[in-house]
């Protein structure tokens, strides 16, 4: 099943394919706390997700190493985090020396560092090659976390030399507008590394809730029921997109519909989720074929400018 195409795109704005024209919902700045970072930080995976944390944690005070894959990917996320940096600028935050984030590819780089955090993309995969890359760097008294969305922490643990100094971080898309991190404690995390994670969450200025390993974690699990429901409505046209949101913005005061939710997420990542459910809970958790077809023609949501919505630059 396809989408109609649209004309109409004006800038900042998401167009629903399916009916009017909505706006995007501003970024906003979190408020910075009082409570101290580790001095320094590591980044494995300067993606979208990558480069928010990074950005995140240098405005906290620590000095940022981010590793990726090649050269010319950590010169994108450089990039990536410099952009985001000079909008903190351009908001009156006062943003760090350029010498405290480094980036490279060789992830020797997170020797001495105090925290050290994967966000490459959610497969299981590549997400245990990069804690194994990480573990094999880092200092025994260093906490490494993972940004996975869904993937049990206890099954990424289960490889790791020290799973008492491992938990999940979560953090939601995008990182600088966001205000939640998930602290995910594993069967083995250490209590005091869970109250340091916490405590480090507020240092930059976001809410932590803790949540027990469990396939989804809490808001995954929720947000991922809700938009794959949503999915169906608009596949067997109960309503557009922009009426499903609304009904939840203005019924339920959700502050954003779950199908635009899902473009700014992006279309592969709630899908490599439902997956991940499917396998966990069953067809409950089924991706609808909607999903699957937009993801194959390419339309991820904001990222690519079109999903659910179009998007301009």
């Amino acid at each position: 099943m396809t989408l109609p195409e649209t004309t109409s795109r004006t800038r900042a704005a998401a167009t629903d394919v399916t009916g009017p024209r909505t706006t995007a919902a501003p970024d906003t700045a979190p408020a910075r706390a009082t409570a101290s970072v580790p001095a320094v930080v590591g980044v494995l995976g300067g993606g979208r997700m990558g480069a928010g944390i990074a950005h995140a944690f240098l405005l906290a005070g620590a000095r940022v190493h981010v590793v990726e894959r090649d050269e010319a990917a950590a010169a994108q996320a450089r990039e990536r985090v410099e952009t985001a940096l000079a909008r903190s600028a351009e908001r009156g935050t006062q943003i760090p020396d350029a010498d405290t984030l480094t980036t490279g590819v060789d992830a020797e780089a997170f020797a001495g560092a105090g925290l050290v955090i994967e966000a490459v993309p959610e497969e299981r995969d590549l997400k245990l090659d990069a804690l194994a890359r990480i573990e094999g760097s880092v200092d025994a008294s260093a906490v490494v976390a993972s940004n996975t969305s869904s993937i049990s922490i206890d099954a990424l643990a289960a490889s790791l030399a020290r799973p008492d100094r491992f938990l999940g971080l979560h953090f939601f898309n995008p990182v600088p507008a966001s205000a939640l991190v998930e602290v995910v404690t594993g069967e083995r995390t250490a209590a005091a590394v869970v109250t340091r994670a916490t405590q480090w969450v507020e240092a930059i200025g976001k809410t932590a809730v803790v949540v027990r390993d469990a396939p989804g974690f809490a808001s995954s699990r929720l947000g991922v029921a809700l938009g794959l429901e949503a999915i169906r409505m608009l596949e067997e046209g109960v309503a557009t997109a922009h009426d499903i949101d609304t009904a939840m913005e203005l019924g339920y005061r959700h502050p954003m519909g779950p199908l635009r939710t899902t473009d700014i997420v992006g279309l592969d990542v709630r899908l490599g989720i439902a997956e991940e459910l499917e396998r966990a809970f069953g067809a409950r958790f089924a991706p609808p074929a909607l999903l699957r077809d937009l993801v194959a023609q390419g339309h991820l949501g904001r990222k690519t400018g079109r999903g659910f919505y179009e998007w301009s630059a």
